[in-house]
Parts: C-alpha cells; sequence; structure tokens
C-alpha cells in the first residue's frame, strides 16, 4: 500500500505516464501507466438518439475497414488517438455521429485507400456502381502524390 516514486516519464503521445516505484516496505519494484480519465462527449446519432461516445466501436470500425490490409495495429491505435484528441479538442458536450465518421474518413484515406472505400461504402450507403466508381476516382484525383506512394492504384491504368 505504501509507494514511492523512482521515475515518471510520459509515454506515446503524452497522454499517459509510466511511474516506476518501490514498495516501502520489501523493496519490490514495479511499473504503472497512468491515464487522465477523460469525458468525451455524447455522440447524436442520425436518428436523433445520443450515446456516450465509445472507443471499442470505433476501434471496430476501423479494423473492419482494414480487414486483411497490410496495415500495422500501431498505425490503427495513432489513429484511434488522433480521432480521440479531434473529440476533445472540438469542445463540445455532444457531436454528431456524421462528424465522427468524418474524421475516420480522413484517417482511412491516407492510411488505406482500399479500407477508406470499404468505410466509405458503408457509410455513406452508395446506391449504384457509379456512386461508388465516382468516390473512388475523387480519391485517385485527389490524393496527394507523397502519399500516393504507399498506396496501391484502385483502378487499373488504361494503357
Amino acid at each position: 500500500m505504501d509507494t514511492r516514486v523512482i521515475d515518471s516519464r510520459l509515454v506515446g503521445e503524452g497522454d499517459q505516464i509510466r511511474r516506476r516505484r518501490e514498495c516501502v516496505i520489501c523493496k519490490e519494484r514495479f511499473t504503472t501507466y497512468e491515464s487522465a480519465e477523460l469525458n468525451y462527449p455524447r455522440i447524436i446519432k442520425l436518428d436523433g438518439r445520443r450515446e456516450q461516445f465509445q472507443e471499442n466501436k470505433l476501434r471496430g470500425g476501423i479494423t473492419r475497414a482494414l480487414e486483411k490490409r497490410p496495415i500495422n495495429m500501431d498505425r490503427v491505435e495513432l489513429a484511434i488517438s488522433h480521432i480521440k484528441h479531434k473529440l476533445r479538442a472540438a469542445g463540445e458536450r455532444e457531436v454528431k455521429s456524421r462528424k465522427l465518421g468524418d474524421w475516420v474518413m480522413e484517417e482511412l484515406r491516407v492510411m488505406d485507400q482500399v479500407a477508406y472505400v470499404r468505410f466509405a461504402s458503408v457509410y455513406r450507403s452508395f446506391e449504384d456502381v457509379r456512386a461508388f466508381l465516382e468516390e473512388i476516382e475523387q480519391l485517385e484525383n485527389e490524393l496527394p502524390p507523397e502519399l500516393r506512394k504507399d498506396q496501391l492504384n484502385l483502378l487499373p491504368d488504361e494503357s
């Protein structure tokens, strides 16, 4: 019950503190990780319902879009961290699910084009193949060259 802190450091993006501790009685050393308990805004669903932000739902949506794609889980966690930061930075008590979905699409767009299109097809409820193709063409044309080099082409070359 009685410990002293030997060392403290920020971990990751500065949202956690790693503390090396020592038991005053037995001198055993161990590490703890501390993070502030943050209140995220409530999410306003399309039908008007409000629910608490659930990180596991966010992670599930992103990982479903990235299924069978060569993306490291560290990159997924970084994207989730970016989105959570945007939620906190918004400074609102409530955020529309549409805005949250847009942030997810922004992260997927630079992470993996295939995952982006998968997510967009569900999120935007494409009505037909033409709408799907238009989204792919727009993605191909708008992606900056520095991001394009890490992506596979979605459409075959016409040559």
